[in-house]
């Protein structure tokens, strides 16, 4: 029997959620890295650039790799010899370490979690309660998995219940044009297969803790059916050409991970759920001699990779810029924005249309004529940072917004990652507008561009409250130009017809 103390379980929740907010999986480093040096679209390689630089820049400075530290998924089997010692139950004990990581001083995390989701959602604060599932095992040790999962990717979730006899690889070739970019690719794929609707959807998220295997079992071959299935997945829906950030490239996905169960004879249920650039997870093991110990890894981990702006960025002075100086920017091109914009995501919007659709004015000091909106929940602040880590929110979710801004407000343009849909493009096109997009996983890269920053307005939505930002040299692309022409509708199509061209051997993923 092993008595297990219920305090060093807290404690080890909430130093494991501190070190996953800055440390990426080593697996997932070296995998990155790979896709860098395969990678032949100049876009998807300087966007990975990005990535690799910021998860660099995040671990030697103890900061968040994402302004969206993710909504907390546990995993925990508990020996059957094991016994706990404490005060309170076994699932508030976690969630104090939860509340205690996010809460931390030194390095804060972003509470992204509210209550009451299909009424008033009210941000919890301290980013709990976290998702907690349990099983009891032989033994007499604790084995805990734990994530932060963030938004952006946990959105794209599929699942289907397949006829016993349809492929699983044309569902997931159908599928994946449709998550979009918005799961910040190149990522990994979890996929579960089996059991019933909850129990397939279970194994795709425990499959995104497994390990970037995909390397290892193309040099010794596959062993059996799943690993044939990942292979021929990989090198398919790489095949589709999405690319780093959607906009066309070699790699999409670093692995695909496949977990299965026995399921009913009449059934084939298929979960899908993608894991972003800012890949959050890790497995430690109580075993009653008191917290687990998580060592920093070596910054020799990292590859020695430095990103500038290309020398053909245009930079651009946001306190001139006017219409007829956007419409000579073209898909595709790098901007270094550099004066003052505002922020606003999804609640920030809400409240705004609201106020103009009762005609009242908006709050004071809150004026977008002629200004860009950058959609962003930053992190708070340490030390002498002027905003924590703040890279962009998926700009999809305001596009039922958008034609209201940019046609009652006075707004010049925008600024997120991921494509926008046809109601937002068609919007950009009448209104002579543009959307720009910053690196989704590039956080910390781009909050050293913010000099400055102070909220204009809804201070009570805490990190959706509108900011504004005073930047320099901020790095941009343009996504859909005034013209409505998108670079994630040419660049994966580009790439598609290009790559359809090469020949790859079945088991290998030749660029």
């Amino acid at each position: 029997m092993t008595t297990i103390s219920l305090a060093d379980l807290t404690t080890s929740i909430a130093e494991a959620l501190q070190y996953i907010s800055c440390y990426h999986p080593r697996d997932f480093i070296q995998a990155m890295h790979r896709a860098w040096q395969q990678e032949q679209s100049p876009a998807a390689k300087d966007a990975i650039a990005q990535i690799l630089v910021n998860s660099r820049m995040c671990a030697e400075g103890r900061r968040p790799v994402c302004q969206d530290t993710g909504i907390v998924t546990v995993f925990v089997s508990i020996g059957m010899d094991v016994r706990w010692r404490g005060e309170g139950s076994f699932e508030a004990s976690i969630n104090a370490g939860v509340s205690r990581a996010y809460l931390d001083p030194a390095n804060p995390l972003r509470a992204s979690i509210v209550a009451d989701p299909a009424g008033e959602r009210r941000n919890t604060g301290d980013n709990t309660p976290a998702v907690i599932h349990t099983e009891i095992v032989p033994g007499d040790k604790v084995e805990v998995l734990i994530a932060a999962k963030g938004g952006g990717s946990e959105n794209k979730a599929r699942f289907t219940i397949l006829n016993p006899s349809d492929s699983i690889v044309d569902w997931v070739l159908e599928t994946m044009p449709t998550l979009g970019a918005g799961w910040c690719p190149p990522g990994i794929i979890g996929i579960g297969i089996g059991g019933t609707a909850e129990k397939a959807m279970l194994l795709a998220k425990r499959a995104l803790m497994d390990p970037i295997d995909q390397h290892e079992i193309r040099r010794h071959g596959p062993k059996n059916h799943l690993e044939e299935l990942r292979l021929e997945l990989i090198d398919k829906i790489n095949r589709l050409g999405i690319g780093a950030q959607g906009l066309g490239g070699v790699t999409t996905v670093l692995d695909v991970k496949i977990r299965d169960y026995p399921t009913h004879a009449a059934s084939k249920p298929v979960a899908l759920i993608p894991n972003c650039a800012a890949t959050r997870h890790i497995h430690f093991t109580l075993d009653g001699s008191g917290p687990a110990e998580f060592v920093p890894p070596a910054l020799d981990d990292w590859p020695d990779i430095a990103w500038e702006p290309g020398k053909q960025s245009r930079r651009i002075d946001l306190t001139t810029v006017k219409q007829s100086d956007i419409e000579t920017w073209q898909p595709g091109e790098t901007l270094l924005l550099t004066g003052s914009i505002l922020t606003g995501r999804d609640a920030a919007h809400k409240r705004i249309i609201d106020l103009l659709e009762r005609g009242e004015p908006l709050p004071d000091g809150l004026d977008f004529h002629g200004r860009f909106i950058y959609y962003v929940g930053p992190v708070d602040p340490v030390g002498d940072e002027a905003v924590g880590p703040a890279g962009p929110t998926t700009a999809t979710r305001m596009d039922k917004f958008t034609e209201a801004m940019l046609g009652k407000t006075g707004l010049l343009g925008m600024i997120g990652k991921a494509e926008r849909g046809p109601e937002a493009i068609a919007a950009i096109r009448r209104h002579r507008s543009v959307y720009l997009i910053a690196t989704g996983g590039a956080a910390y890269l781009v909050s050293r561009a913010i000099r400055k920053a102070r909220v204009v307005a809804f201070p009570e939505l805490g990190m959706e409250a509108v900011y504004e930002f005073e930047v320099v040299d901020m790095p941009v692309t343009v996504a859909v130009d005034s013209r409505g022409v998108s670079v994630h509708e040419t660049g994966p199509r580009q790439w598609r017809e290009r790559l359809a061209g090469i020949a790859i051997e079945p088991g290998t993923q030749k660029t």
